[in-house]
């Protein structure tokens, strides 16, 4: 059985290794370049082809899979002037990254008459998980076209959830991590309260570690807390503010209340103003901290 040619675009910290699967798990792919010529290099001693342009890589593709920021990068990349549609030709796009959900079913909308079919199949997990092939996959889209889908996504995920038709992927996604970034804003708070009374972050672990309110987010966060590393969980407080602010939007679209997305939203936009955008998120803990006098580490 020929297997579909796979396009990739945006190798970078969680792409690479999405696509190094692809391609080793015997996938013909095509991918393009961005800024960092590292992992493209990297995937083309591993047997990829590289594109000079969006239209070439959809030319030599019959599904292309998007990791990019988010939508306003999402909608260039399909309907930009030397996007992916600009092809002509029948499609599948596979949409991973963390997009605006209204977004994500205009656009299958939009480009359904040009043949173009849209599964927005967002992320959880770490780049160490991508690069294992073991991330957590939420897919949302027609069920045949998931279906020609399905063995892409299982060459770099673990486990794939179905949540229904397009934009569901993308709407559950901003639901996971706004319940993961309303930890990493508790436990940010909950340390600053311990600094002022004098509880290092020691004693706070030693009490909630392997306790009911441990959990694998509470040990990639407090990995960077106790050990200062910043390798622990590489997702950027920009990221984060950007998929809680799709949140708000969404929340706002649906006429519904959503008043600790705001508060969680709100310690993200502080710690980025401050000049944090860049960091990763569990180095929130210290910027809620200096905000209020106290330090978590020397």
């Amino acid at each position: 059985m020929t297997k579909d040619r796979v396009g990739f675009v945006g190798v970078g910290l969680m792409g690479h290794g999405m696509a190094k699967n692809i391609v080793e798990k015997g996938f013909p792919l095509t991918i393009i370049a961005h800024r960092n010529r590292e992992p493209v290099e990297d995937l083309k001693k591993r047997g990829a082809e590289e594109a000079s342009s969006l239209r070439e890589l959809a030319e030599k593709s019959d599904i292309v899979v998007l990791c990019v920021t988010g939508s306003p990068q999402v909608e260039a990349t399909l309907t930009g002037p030397e996007g992916l549609a600009s092809a002509g030709k029948e499609l599948i796009v596979c949409d991973c990254s963390t997009a605006d959900p209204s977004s994500t079913v205009k656009l299958a909308e939009l480009l359904a008459p040009q043949g173009i079919t849209l599964v927005d199949a967002p992320l959880s997990r770490t780049p160490k998980d991508a690069e294992a092939g073991t991330l957590d996959v939420m897919a949302g889209g027609d069920d045949a076209i998931f279906e020609r889908v399905r063995p892409v996504l299982e060459t770099f995920a673990g486990r794939i959830v179905r949540t229904g038709p397009v934009g569901s992927g993308h709407t559950m996604k901003l639901l996971n991590n706004f319940v993961s970034l309303g930890y990493a804003a508790l436990y940010s708070e909950a340390l600053t309260l311990g600094a002022k009374a004098g509880l290092t972050p020691q004693v706070f672990d030693s009490v909630i570690r392997d306790g009911r309110m441990d959990c694998p987010f509470y040990r990639t966060f407090f990995t960077w807390v106790l050990e200062r590393d910043e390798n622990a969980h590489r997702f950027s407080i920009a990221n984060a503010l950007k998929d809680l602010t799709y949140l708000s939007a969404s929340a706002n679209a649906s006429g519904t209340a959503n008043p600790l997305g705001s508060a969680v939203r709100n310690s993200f936009a502080l710690a980025a103003g401050a000049g944090g955008a860049e960091k990763f998120v569990p180095m929130l803990s210290d910027a809620i901290a200096k905000m209020n006098g106290v330090k978590l580490a020397d």
